[in-house]
């Protein structure tokens, strides 16, 4: 028996089974898609690579961000769950210093390992991501070497479920797999080289809360505030106290907007350094609002705006902490809203350039299907992309139906809290 046959006969065992419940939960029908979905990917690796060698399958979930919206780059506090989109890859080893790399519904891409410094043209480009990756480990001691992959993403680019980070975590996890080192990559390292990838490499300057989100796994408070990360594990189940978590896709389009997600850092900052400090966290509202007159003119309106959505948002993470730990869901809804008001009104996220408003129309459709019994707000980066929403199990029918009608079919996904990180889902050896 070849090398994907047993690969195929052991992903329908019990113990698999298993694993695919504590990854993408129970729903129905959701067992039998996932183990088509695998089989689909194992084939398709078969007919382009048709490997000799052993064959490892590997998990990388997507992220939704609860509360915290633009705090991380800051050096603030977020509230953030991996959830049961993934991306998922069929991996083998190889020789040498070759990457090929088949997404779905993407053509091949190949690159050589064996220079790892950033290349110019690579930007914004998966070869960026993966050479990052690289990288990162190596710069650690962390052995790196070829591969070839078929990888298949439920994680859709522009789900706002941060694709970029799912697909950084799982190359990590890949490396790891293949090519362990002594000590195997903790979730913070992990996380830390994924975000040097993206900043650096692929040239976009994220924070580390989607990076780290996907690589803890669970319902994770997490605080920014020194070099290492305080990561908090919460045990809390929204769909047990009744409550869907929906995100909608308003299918507006990401590009030519790196602009403006980098202009939200580069203000927030540039407040900070008026007052000689590196980041927010650093500052007080109560020094930027004694300063204000003199802030507006060194650094304009719109970033003290930010600054002081800064202030309020880092505070609320805290809030809804407690409340989720007091099983306090009404204030917690609450403080939700009043997060979506702030990123509206102050962070200024909401709104794209022009008359295309997809992000506005959804939260504003939101809030006149729920009224007092849900909760809304944009979701990551902002401007384009998705919504977050809460939404009474018994009104998600309905919710659904006039987010499709506004939307189109397909925009609303119901998501899971996934308990774990990036997964090993078979080796062979």
């Amino acid at each position: 028996m070849n090398a994907y046959a047993r690969l195929l006969r052991e992903l329908q065992t019990g113990e698999t089974m298993e694993c695919f419940s504590r990854l993408y939960g129970t729903r129905e029908g959701v067992l039998q898609r996932q183990l088509l979905r695998y089989g689909k990917t194992v084939k398709a690796h078969m007919d382009l690579f048709q490997s000799q060698g052993p064959l490892t399958v590997v998990s990388a979930p997507g992220r939704v961000e609860i509360v915290g919206n633009h705090t991380d780059h800051q050096n603030g506090r977020v509230l953030a769950a991996a959830v049961n989109m993934d991306m998922i890859a069929v991996v083998s080893p190889r020789a040498d210093q070759q990457v090929r790399l088949q997404s779905e519904g993407y053509p091949l891409l190949t690159l050589s390992l064996d220079a790892l410094d950033p290349v110019e043209e690579e930007r914004n480009t998966t070869a960026a991501l993966i050479r990052g990756v690289a990288r990162g480990l190596r710069d650690q001691g962390h052995p790196v070497g070829g591969f070839d992959a078929m990888v298949q993403s439920d994680v859709l680019s522009g789900s706002g479920l941060s694709s970029s980070a799912a697909f950084e975590v799982l190359t990590a996890a890949i490396f790891d797999a293949l090519y362990p080192a002594e000590q195997p990559l903790d979730a913070v390292r992990r996380a830390v080289i994924s975000q040097y990838a993206e900043n650096v490499f692929f040239g976009k300057p994220s924070g580390l809360m989607d990076q780290m989100a996907s690589s803890v796994g669970g319902l994770t408070a997490i605080d920014f505030k020194h070099a290492d990360p305080v990561v908090e594990p919460l045990q809390f189940s929204f769909e047990q106290v009744g409550y869907s978590i929906i995100v909608v896709n308003t299918r507006g389009s990401h590009d030519q907007l790196t602009g403006e997600y980098a202009a939200i850092r580069e203000e927030m900052t540039a407040v900070a350094r008026y007052f000689g400090e590196g980041t927010l966290r650093r500052v007080s509202r109560e020094q930027v609002l004694a300063g204000i007159g003199a802030l507006r003119e060194a650094c304009g309106d719109r970033a003290v705006l930010r600054a002081l959505h800064f202030f309020e948002e880092n505070e609320r993470v805290s809030a809804l902490v407690r409340d989720l730990r007091n099983g306090d869901l009404n204030a917690f809804l609450k403080g939700i809203i009043a997060s979506g008001d702030s990123s509206w009104m102050l962070l200024q996220n909401v709104h794209m350039p022009g008359v295309t408003q997809p992000v506005s129309v959804a939260l504003a459709l939101a809030r006149t299907l729920l009224g007092d019994s849900g909760a809304w707000r944009v979701h990551g980066g902002g401007f384009a992309g998705t919504t977050l929403n809460f939404v009474p199990q018994d009104r998600v029918p309905a919710f659904i139906a006039a987010m499709e009608n506004c939307f189109g079919a397909g925009c609303c996904h119901t998501l899971d809290v996934r308990p774990v990180g990036p997964a090993v889902i078979q080796r062979q050896v």
